[in-house]
């Protein structure tokens, strides 16, 4: 498959910078070199061969077709096909989890049950802290605590590898638990192609054999989550990348610091 990388990126690196007038130029070879087939008489000789030999021409056309269009379809319909997935932050549930059990807390203190009016003035002052009220303090300063995490910790811009790839958007790496990191991607877009897989590599470049594979690419477009393997430290994180695997072509990446 690496010559099929290769040709990938003489079209992409090298030529897709020029492309309007190089398709003005093929447009024009194309109709020069039809006019000549036709002048030559070589259009007139192939329609003459196909009516003497129609069951040769026809098995011809249906072979070269069954080859031409998968093979285009494998390789170019991901140009052209976009997804979006929308998956929520570990950042936004950690603050639902927070005000939902801040909300329970607030629920679970007790109240009196005598009315105010029924209670001497003196007595009010001596109920109005009950023995619960220490316990809810006790449990909303744990909620605070507990809340230092999810936290980001390492984040960066993503890139396209050139004019072609483009990628944009933010990466994010988040630790959601002691020792646990999840990467993050948002306001995501990326060029599509096949085989794409995310990887977080040692490179800040992008990816580098060391790189460590999360998972293939889940959309084209939007925001989504990947775990983190708990044996990849951290630290050697330094960035996030687009790469397409059939071809070993980078479409993408996002330095992390």
């Amino acid at each position: 498959m690496e010559i099929f990388g290769d040709l990938e990126r003489l079209l992409s690196e090298d030529l897709y910078p020029y492309r309007w007038p190089l398709s003005l130029t093929a447009v024009a070879v194309m109709g020069i070199f039809g006019w000549l087939a036709w002048r030559a008489g070589w259009v007139a000789r192939a329609r003459t061969g196909a009516r003497r030999r129609p069951l040769v021409a026809g098995v011809s056309g249906v072979l070269v077709l069954a080859v031409v269009l998968p093979t285009f379809w494998a390789l170019a319909s991901p140009l052209w096909t976009r997804t979006t997935l929308v998956e929520s932050s570990p950042l936004e549930l950690a603050a639902a989890t927070a005000e939902a059990s801040a909300a329970s807390v607030a629920s679970a203190v007790p109240t009196s049950a005598v009315p105010p009016s029924a209670v001497p003035t003196e007595a009010v002052v001596e109920t109005a802290t009950p023995e619960a009220t220490p316990a809810a303090g006790d449990a909303v300063i744990a909620s605070t605590a507990e809340g230092t995490l999810p936290r980001v910790v390492l984040e960066g811009e993503w890139s396209g590898a050139d004019d072609f790839h483009f990628a944009e958007g933010r990466a994010l790496i988040i630790e959601t638990a002691p020792g646990a990191y999840t990467l993050r991607v948002e306001d995501f877009s990326v060029r599509n192609g096949p085989d794409l897989f995310v990887y977080v590599s040692p490179d800040p470049l992008g990816y580098s054999p060391e790189a460590v594979k999360l998972g293939a690419l889940k959309a084209t477009d939007g925001a989504f989550n990947y775990e983190i393997p708990s044996d990849v430290p951290i630290e050697s994180i330094r960035s996030a990348v687009v790469w397409c695997d059939a071809f070993a072509v980078l479409f993408g990446s996002a330095p992390l610091e």
